[in-house]
């Protein structure tokens, strides 16, 4: 008999989760309260980052956390009324970021950024959303010949030990690749494996039209009201009570709130970031998605216009905007490129879930038959949605998943 398998949660984790089981003879429903794509898988800088196998770690210099300490940068911000709910959270993360521990995790981490774009292309060919690809990689820029030089030796040693393919760039190279752009730059590093999105709500979009070419279906629902069916799972939608075998949680940031209901207690904490789209002056034209490297902000050349995205706030998931950053990082890149007006109504939001040691939750609940956790994967979820989908979907099938995925167990955390 065929299995019913609802997945609660329409971002690209969930979307490609509903694609691999739908291929995989499951009757899959995807439940969210919005349509596909309009949460945190929204608004990101439209990176599949294969270079991407070390993961973001918390600073451990004392000098650069005094300096955060003051509050005014671009790459990090905080609610100080915050942060007591925070510190056993940023505890672990600190520890998980020391240099041991960082190289461990970065190791087990890997293997699911090595697949990243392979299992993009698949579901990109599939949806037939080629038009919205690049595949020229990106760049950072350097203002220092310090930080260029450490840069281009830690690219060289992701190279050597990942495979991770790149190109170290004179001060002449990026005033030829990036006319437009003005400032006394010391140089830059382009990577080149990774892609890069004009537009991810459509490529999520495309996902979900995908999805349900193949049969599945999408429903409007309440991931609050997920509970127990006998021996399934059943959420309230808009269309009355949907039942399943089985159930995912592809929650995103919201997935704290939903395992807590049931029972579980994972340390996930958020990063809330910002992006605004931005028209150009005098027909300058970006050709890059470039990192402003030193100052911590992103200009990504997008069918909107060009989307300059923030780094991380340590805030509540529903504390009101506080787009410091946004408008701090807005200030130096006028500097930098000829930015014209903004060309949202206001500045867009989103929280990204992340785990204290930095990988996402994959895999079986701990103390539930036929529910399963995707969700936890910080600054790679676009990254990361299509692999996480075909590995959950092979284990919740009993086929033997491309990658070992023990490393993401959720039991790491609630054994």
């Amino acid at each position: 008999m065929t299995k019913n398998v609802m997945v609660v949660g329409a971002g690209i984790v969930g979307v490609s989760t509903a694609i691999h089981l739908q291929r995989r003879g499951r009757q899959v429903t995807l439940v969210d309260r919005k349509a596909p794509g309009n949460e945190t898988s929204f608004g990101n800088a439209g990176l599949i980052q294969r270079e991407g196998v070390v993961p973001y770690g918390f600073p451990q210099q004392l000098g650069l956390l005094v300096r955060y300490a003051f509050n005014n940068r671009i790459d990090a911000h905080y609610h100080l009324k915050a942060l007591p709910g925070q510190l056993a959270f940023l505890a672990r993360y600190w520890w998980n970021s020391n240099t041991k521990r960082h190289e461990m995790i970065s190791k087990a981490y890997a293997p699911l950024i090595e697949h990243s774009i392979s299992e993009h292309n698949d579901l990109i060919e599939a949806s037939h959303a080629q038009h919205l690809i690049r595949k020229n990689g990106w760049m950072e820029i350097f203002r220092t010949a310090g930080r260029r030089d450490a840069e281009f030796a830690e690219a060289e040693r992701l190279q050597r030990e990942f495979g991770v393919s790149h190109e170290p760039l004179s001060a002449a190279d990026v005033a030829r690749l990036e006319p437009d752009i003005r400032g006394d730059f010391a140089g830059g590093l382009r990577w080149r494996d990774p892609w890069s999105v004009l537009d991810p709500h459509a490529l999520t979009a495309a996902y979900r039209s995908y999805f349900e070419s193949l049969g599945g279906q999408f429903a409007t629902g309440d991931a609050n009201s997920l509970g127990r069916y006998g021996t399934g799972w059943k959420v309230a939608t808009t269309d009355g009570s949907l039942e399943a075998d089985e159930a995912v949680l592809a929650l995103g940031p919201w997935a704290a709130t939903a395992t807590r209901r049931l029972g579980y207690s994972f340390p996930l904490g958020v990063k809330r970031g910002y992006h605004m789209h931005y028209a150009t002056q005098d027909n300058a034209t970006l050709h890059n998605w470039t990192l402003d490297a030193e100052k911590g902000y992103f200009l990504a050349p997008m069918s909107r216009g060009i989307r300059l995205t923030t780094g991380a706030e340590f805030a509540a998931m529903d504390a009101p905007k506080t787009p410091v950053q946004l408008d701090r990082a807005e200030a130096v890149a006028r500097t930098v490129f000829p930015l014209g007006e903004r060309l949202d109504p206001e500045p867009w939001m989103g929280a990204r879930p992340c785990t204290p040691d930095m990988m996402p939750i994959i895999g079986k609940a701990p103390r539930h038959e036929g529910l399963w956790f995707a969700f936890g994967h910080a600054h790679h979820g676009l990254t990361l949605g299509p692999v996480t989908g075909r590995v959950l979907a092979e284990l919740m099938t009993g086929e033997a998943p491309l990658i070992d995925i023990s490393a993401y167990s959720p039991e790491r955390f609630d054994p």
